[in-house]
């Protein structure tokens, strides 16, 4: 005990948690780099035994090809026509291998666009089954690119065809045809789940049970193709269970001889290089939490799902597409429960390594730990003063200077003795209203750009954007300024609203890492110099310097550097994120605006004090 109070103190204690924030963001940026190691990731299994990928023998082939060429002709020649025509042919083709067969309108809004549309769908009840769970085998009409996904369409039609013939099947199997890769996906599975808008999507007059698993095949070409590219990010970052992935690895590459590729990573020679690049796309990917594909749409209800995308020329053709198809939903068709054993959090770094949440996890709560170190150390500094700071008044003294005694203080406890420094600080009382009431009011502030890029038209954005980023560039200027003058916070204050600011970013960031790593993992790394920047520098030229720092790291300026990195335009990504957020149900502008901006906001405020006053 006498040597925990010498500690405390020891006005040293309070300069050590910078250097302590310093050590986990550093362990933690250093631990995500070593997961690529074979010493940190594991190689890729199969978890459900009732699986059994690729120990049944595929018969799609043979005669089936000329019925897909015949399929395929149908939908060349429907590429010009209207939607009505496109989707009456269709309904026509299912009913004809006698497929219940129904349709569904939807219109969305988003950003001033209209996004209607019809899809097409049918359902094999299964002869063996009682129609409590259903698998899905989609094809959209157009996929997330736009072109015609006319070789995935007729694949589809085949092989509703074919699995027509078979009586093995103990669950349903419902054919879907969006009209597009986007919103089309969405409005049928939520109005499958019941969860859909009546004044904007239509119900569905037919439906199965529980759906155990959705394939989606993209196969916009109609050339031989050299691989399968797995597509596996859902909505806010949400996986599919790891069985599934594994077993479409398992089966094209092993059953059926054909590579297996991810992150758009063609070229994979298992090289830390590769497998670093491989997990820091998937960790963009989910951190965006935009939909990928239409299998996005369905993990949300926690229906696993997969996209297969033909990529590359080679001698792969769609017979070898169909027999993997086949496969994997023979497997799905084994199984006794949903998919639960293997992981729902992971990142991949190769079609065969991935790591689990327990390995990566430590990582994101190094970096966001630093934040709350830093709010503890400020949090107790707000409640000292210096008592330099303290006038007081001296007292003639018959002493003489050699009879001065040490500036020491002798503890005694329970018969043990210390000796330690006097204090240097004496406790004050902390003014908590104004501060509360800044971080409070700050993070409801987000709000209001939360409310307006998600409603903003597509004419109206771009100039809602550049009106905001300049309020961010000078507002902060502006707030310290009238706060200065109409409330004159004591330095105390300040302390206190950079405490609070940074324990709830760093609560936040916690929280979010249990849910999306690779957003929290990525926030929490931008942010990080708003734990390092000093509170309010005495030099001008500091303080400016530190001010440039957090423009640097603001929202809109790490909105613009990715659009020129990945050269896309800003008003694009925008427009993008209002319809995930009005389609998809997308939730990462919640942290953007809500979270992360209002902290950048209360950091650029704190440091403008400095150069305004």
């Amino acid at each position: 005990a006498p040597t925990i109070l010498t500690l405390r103190r020891d006005p040293r204690i309070l300069k050590l948690p910078p250097y302590l924030s310093a050590v986990c963001v550093l362990i933690g940026v250093v631990w995500l780099l070593l997961l690529p190691l074979d010493k940190y990731s594991r190689q890729t299994y199969i978890s459900e035994n009732a699986l059994l990928p690729g120990q049944v023998h595929t018969y799609f082939g043979g005669s089936e090809q000329n019925v897909f060429r015949a399929f395929k002709h149908e939908v060349d020649s429907l590429a010009a026509e209207t939607e009505d025509v496109v989707l009456e042919k269709l309904g026509d083709i299912f009913k004809s291998t006698g497929l219940k067969t129904a349709r569904q309108q939807y219109s969305y809004n988003s950003s001033g666009r209209s996004h209607d549309g019809e899809n097409v769908y049918s359902i094999l009840h299964a002869p063996r089954g009682d129609a409590t769970e259903a698998i899905v085998l989609v094809a959209a009409w157009r996929n997330m690119d736009g072109d015609l996904n006319q070789s995935g369409v007729a694949l589809l039609l085949t092989l509703a065809r074919y699995f027509k013939r078979w009586s093995l099947w103990s669950k349903d199997i419902i054919f879907l045809i969006p009209a597009d890769s986007r919103a089309g996906p969405q409005a049928w599975v939520d109005a499958y789940h019941d969860a859909h808008s009546p004044h904007s999507v239509a119900p569905l007059t037919l439906k199965s049970g529980a759906l155990q698993g959705v394939l989606v095949l993209d196969y916009a070409f109609s050339h031989r193709f050299e691989s399968i590219h797995i597509v596996y990010d859902g909505i806010n970052g949400q996986l599919p269970n790891l069985d599934l992935f594994n077993t479409a690895v398992s089966i094209a590459s092993g059953q059926m001889g054909m590579g297996a590729c991810l992150q758009r990573m063609w070229k994979h020679n298992d090289s830390y290089k590769k497998r670093l690049q491989t997990m820091l796309r998937g960790m963009v990917s989910q951190g965006l939490g935009h939909a990928s594909g239409p299998h996005s749409s369905f993990i949300p209800y926690h229906v696993d799902a997969i996209t297969l995308q033909a990529v590359g020329e080679g001698w792969q053709d769609a017979m070898a597409m169909g027999r993997s198809v086949e496969s994997i939903f023979r497997s799905l068709n084994n199984l006794l429960e949903h998919l639960h054993q293997s992981f729902f959090f992971y990142l991949l770094m190769q079609a065969n390594r991935f790591v689990s949440i327990g390995t990566y996890l430590p990582s994101a709560m190094l970096v966001a730990v630093n934040f709350t170190i830093t709010a503890i150390a400020l949090w107790v500094q707000s409640g000292h003063h210096a008592t330099s700071d303290i006038p007081s008044v001296k007292v003639a003294s018959t002493a003489s200077v050699g009879s001065e005694k040490p500036d020491v203080d002798i503890i005694v406890h329970n018969g043990m003795f210390a000796v330690a420094p006097k204090e240097n600080f004496v406790i004050v009382e902390r003014q908590l209203f104004l501060p509360l009431t800044l971080v409070a009011g700050a993070h409801s502030l987000g709000i209001v750009p939360l409310y307006i890029f998600n409603h903003s038209s597509d004419q109206t954005i771009t100039a809602n954007m550049l009106l905001f980023a300049l309020l961010n560039l000078f507002g902060p200027y502006v707030s310290s300024a009238l706060l200065t003058r109409f409330f004159s916070p004591k330095p105390q204050q300040y302390l206190l609203v950079k405490s609070f600011s940074l324990l709830l970013l760093g609560m936040f960031l916690s929280a979010l890492a249990t849910l999306n790593f690779s957003l929290a993992f990525l926030i929490g790394l931008i942010s990080t110099p708003l734990t390092f920047l000093p509170l309010r520098p005495v030099r001008p030229a500091v303080a400016v310097g530190g001010s440039m720092m957090l423009n640097l790291v603001s929202p809109f300026a790490v909105l613009f550097a990715g659009s020129m990195y990945w050269d896309v335009p800003v008003q694009h990504v925008l427009v993008e994120a209002a319809f995930g957020w009005n389609v998809w149900g997308m939730r990462t502008q919640v942290v953007v605006w809500c979270v992360w901006w209002p902290a950048w906001l209360i950091g650029t405020v704190v440091m403008a004090s400095s150069v305004v006053g």
